[in-house]
């Protein structure tokens, strides 16, 4: 997949981000797929199970059962707090960055060193909106550098199809917050 295959939106999210030595390779699909620590893979399920929750809670609202969508929504609640603290036990202080931008192909954030143009590195990235978690490995593809390190860009070379539709979604979640914030802005000026 091309970087430009998915728009990219300025905002932070939470990310491990592991390089790799130089000249390491990627793993091969199936060592990868099995790499993936459970949790994460348990929230792209939780995802799309998400999306069939809101579809009944619509048709019970159709039909006047209210409190059984509240039901719902209420133990939906409680799973989406449960699965955020395993994902979180997932979370690697020392590893830790705050994305500067991110897409369902890439992202960019800062670094105090340089990496270089074509190197790996294993990423998990803890999204809030969904509330889940991706594992995937990218390639440097760009550097620039900056005030306070380095600008990296990474692409995603290795990414479950169900993660890039998890990170469109936090994107698109992301997109719309700047766009009320936005709006807020101008009827405050």
């Amino acid at each position: 997949m091309q970087h430009n295959d998915f728009f990219t939106v300025n905002g932070p999210l939470k990310a491990n981000i592991e390089p790799l030595a130089i000249g390491s390779q990627l793993p091969e699909l199936t060592d990868y797929i099995a790499e993936i620590p459970p949790s994460f893979v348990a929230s792209s399920e939780f995802s799309q199970l998400d999306q069939k929750t809101d579809a009944a809670q619509h048709e019970l609202s159709q039909h006047n059962l209210k409190h059984v969508a509240e039901l719902l929504e209420q133990q939906n609640s409680k799973l989406n707090l449960l699965l955020n603290y395993m994902i979180a036990q997932q979370d690697e202080p020392e590893l830790r960055y705050i994305t500067k931008s991110f897409g369902a192909s890439q992202l960019s954030y800062v670094n105090h060193d340089a990496l270089q143009v074509g190197q790996y590195a294993k990423l998990k990235l803890f999204l809030d909106h969904p509330p889940s978690g991706v594992y995937c490995y990218a390639e440097v593809s760009q550097v620039e550098p900056q005030d306070d390190g380095f600008l990296i860009t990474l692409s995603f070379v290795r990414i479950l199809e169900e993660h890039q539709d998890l990170l469109i979604k936090a994107a698109l979640h992301q997109q719309q917050k700047l766009l009320r914030q936005r709006s807020l802005d101008r009827e405050n000026n």
